[in-house]
């Protein structure tokens, strides 16, 4: 009974983060973090200042909460990398689960890459050490599969850059992207020809032939 009477007021807390976590993306991406007030945060989310305050001490604890939910929303993709999958519906999954999301959330990829251009400053130690052992456990999986001779021998921190740097491409710098597709903005569908070449592009890499029939 008390679990249930607390859910409207989880619900309404759940429902205003999200509003501040919004409006700052959307706001910080386009401003940086030392050009944003917490007043536009509170008018972009349409909630009270105070109201702000109330669930964030600062604009640089609403800064944070944006970047751990990329880091998460990242570990997330990457969740397809996976010893239990072949390596080539793997990186299928993978990449295609990147690109979707950079699409949908353009705003928070840029404000990402803003950060690390600008030195990382808001990046705790923790964040960063999560991110290595995350990128060592699936550098493992990699590794696994090259043992099994099931890729190609590859370096798989490079080859992960190269996929980090090729799915967030369209969404960082879409301008460039566009006008090196000859198109005024990038769509849906745009996304999905990317997914189709990067993907194809790199299993013909590091996948062995097959074996031809005797």
């Amino acid at each position: 009974m008390a679990r249930a009477a607390r859910d409207p007021e989880e619900r309404i807390r759940e429902r205003n983060m999200r509003l501040i976590i919004k409006a700052g993306i959307e706001i910080f991406a386009r401003k940086g973090f030392d050009g944003t007030r917490i007043a536009e945060i509170a008018e972009a989310s349409g909630l009270p200042k105070a109201n702000v305050y109330y669930y964030f001490s600062s604009k640089e604890e609403i800064y944070r909460a944006i970047v751990a939910h990329l880091i998460a929303s990242w570990d997330d993709a990457l969740k397809y990398i996976s010893p239990e999958r072949e390596p080539a519906e793997a990186f299928r999954l993978y990449i295609r689960a990147k690109l979707d999301y950079t699409r949908k959330n353009i705003a928070e990829s840029r404000l990402f890459a803003s950060e690390i251009i600008q030195g990382a400053r808001f990046l705790k130690k923790k964040d960063r050490d999560h991110m290595r052992q995350v990128t060592d456990a699936h550098v493992a999986v990699v590794e696994g599969w090259i043992a099994a001779g099931k890729l190609l021998p590859v370096d798989p921190r490079h080859l992960f850059i190269m996929l980090w740097a090729s799915t967030q491409y369209y969404a960082d710098f879409e301008p460039i992207a566009a006008d090196g597709l000859k198109k005024a903005r990038l769509k849906a569908e745009d996304y999905e020809t990317a997914a189709i070449t990067i993907t194809e592009t790199i299993l013909k890499g590091i996948l062995p032939a097959p074996e031809s029939g005797s």
